[in-house]
């Protein structure tokens, strides 16, 4: 048992020494994890540090015999936190990226990340409850000592081979993680070939869940709630785009949903049909529905309409136009079909958007708490690509439109060509445009503004501005002052674009 008690002491305080240091090593990556995971994101820089030195903390006190016990409640509550928040993350139907030992391995949570927290937690459980007991192991000098020479060759030798490995295994990663990138932009140069009719899409670019924005939306006949049959025709016939919502009633973030979606179809039926395409019985589906006000409920038999419109995950929704056209991507998760309904209705109204990549949270109210127009814009002083600072100042004298956008953003993507075809040849008296982003330098980079692109790394700026979601824009005029309402949606962005005005 004293074997087993230093083994597990030392094999926590090795997962906790690597995890902090691998933390401290990437911190804005880390500050960026802890606010994927919901913390709010004034906590989520002093967290990204705190975190890491509290993991180092806890494995430094694993080590003596004095301290081994408490190091090891340490290392208990941690992991129990970790758990909680990636159990709950998983509740909610949200994966965010674990970070857990910074860029020497980074991925979505998931259910294999769960077990091996719950691993961690029963070794430092069993450390905990020898320690009651005043049995915590070994001292590790005493154990070194009682070694042979031979043994001590090995124990010597192993960490520095498991070091080289380490170094091999991380510039590997490095090398992978570069090709990564630049097949993604291989991939993006394909895409945009093939829209333009120079190269087949079948031919090797790459294409994301959802049917292509542009092609046609596949025809259906289901029967809603009350037998009737309910056509997409016949959805289109009110003249308005249609929300097509795929739900099932053993998804629990579906559920969850389902009250937001009454109060959406209630709120927003001048200008959205909302349809939800479930599966399953009429009793399984019309009691939440019912509850909630959920109107325009739809079954179909197994996956036929899900698997035709290439949704394979649920909560996910589409935006289908009047004219019977894909409007919009797959949008999969709460967060993405929350945000997708603000792009769709061109504004922000008692939403609770999320910021798309970053974990940015937007703030739920009944209207903007930003600077209205007439009043000064708020600063911007930040780096651009280069590292050189710009300031909104420096605008002054020029009509500017300060665009918000992400390259994590599906939507701020689409509306790229736009954006270049208008840089290329803006009209006269066109203002200047200013983007404020986020993300890593490489991925800006990629996106090919000609315009100057800052980076808001602590979202200071967006919530001075009070952004919703992305994309978004306002005018400032040459002085200084707000010009026009803050859009959200490309299309509304577009319109801001060309027209100088807040859209209609």
């Amino acid at each position: 048992m004293d074997a087993a008690l230093l083994f597990a002491r030392l094999l926590l305080a090795a997962v906790f020494v690597v995890a902090g240091v691998a933390k401290l090593a990437d911190r804005e990556g880390s500050r960026r994890a802890v606010a994927d995971f919901g913390v709010p994101v004034a906590l989520a820089a002093p967290l990204g540090i705190l975190l890491p030195l509290a993991e180092l903390a806890v494995a430094a006190t694993l080590i003596p015999t004095s301290t081994a016990f408490w190091g090891a409640v340490g290392a208990l509550v941690l992991v129990l936190l970790f758990v909680a928040g990636i159990g709950a993350n998983l509740a909610r139907g949200r994966r965010p990226d674990c970070h857990c030992f910074g860029q020497l391995h980074s991925s979505p949570a998931g259910w294999s990340t769960l077990a091996r927290n719950g691993v961690l937690a029963a070794v430092a459980a069993l450390v905990v409850w020898r320690g009651l007991e005043g049995e915590v192991g070994p001292s590790v000098i005493a154990w070194i000592g009682a070694l042979s020479t031979v043994q001590l060759l090995i124990l010597a030798g192993g960490p520095v081979v498991l070091a080289l490995l380490a170094v091999q295994w991380f510039f590997l990663f490095g090398v992978l993680r570069q090709n990564g990138r630049l097949l993604a932009r291989l991939t993006a140069v394909e895409e945009r070939l093939a829209a333009a009719g120079l190269a087949p899409s079948e031919n090797g670019a790459h294409r994301t869940s959802g049917l292509p924005i542009g092609s046609p939306a596949p025809a259906f006949a289901l029967q809603d709630l009350g037998g009737e049959e309910v056509t997409l025709d016949g959805l289109r016939a009110r003249g308005k785009p249609v929300m097509l919502m795929f739900t099932d009633p053993s998804c629990e973030p579906c559920m969850e949903l389902l009250p937001d979606v009454g109060r959406w179809q209630q709120q927003y039926a001048g200008k959205l049909t909302i349809a939800l395409v479930g599966r399953g019985t009429i009793a399984e589906n019309s009691a939440e529905a019912s509850e909630h006000g959920v109107e325009n409920v739809l079954l179909q038999e197994d996956w036929e309409v899900a698997d035709a419109y290439e949704v394979d995950a649920t909560p996910g929704a589409v935006v289908v136009s009047p004219e019977g056209i894909i409007g919009s991507p797959v949008a999969q998760g709460p967060d993405e079909v929350e945000a997708l309904l603000a792009q769709a209705v061109g504004e922000r109204a008692q939403l609770p958007l999320l910021h798309s990549t970053a974990g940015h949270a937007a703030h739920e109210e009944t209207e903007p708490a930003g600077p209205k127009v007439g009043e000064p814009a708020p600063e911007i002083r930040l780096q651009d690509l280069e590292r050189k600072h710009v300031s909104l100042e420096d605008f002054r004298g020029e009509e500017v439109l300060v665009l918000f956008c992400s390259p994590g953003c599906g939507f701020c993507q689409e509306m790229m060509p736009d954006i270049k075809e208008w840089e290329a040849a803006p009209p006269d008296g066109a203002p200047r445009l200013l983007v404020v982003s986020d993300e890593s330098v490489e991925e800006n980079k990629a996106m090919g503004f000609g315009s100057p692109v800052v980076l808001d790394d602590t979202y200071a700026v967006w919530d001075a501005f009070d952004v919703g979601g992305t994309p978004s824009a306002v005018l400032v005029d040459a002085e200084g002052r707000i010009a026009s309402e803050m859009v959200i949606g490309s299309g509304a962005v577009i319109e801001l674009f060309r027209s100088g005005r807040t859209a209609a």
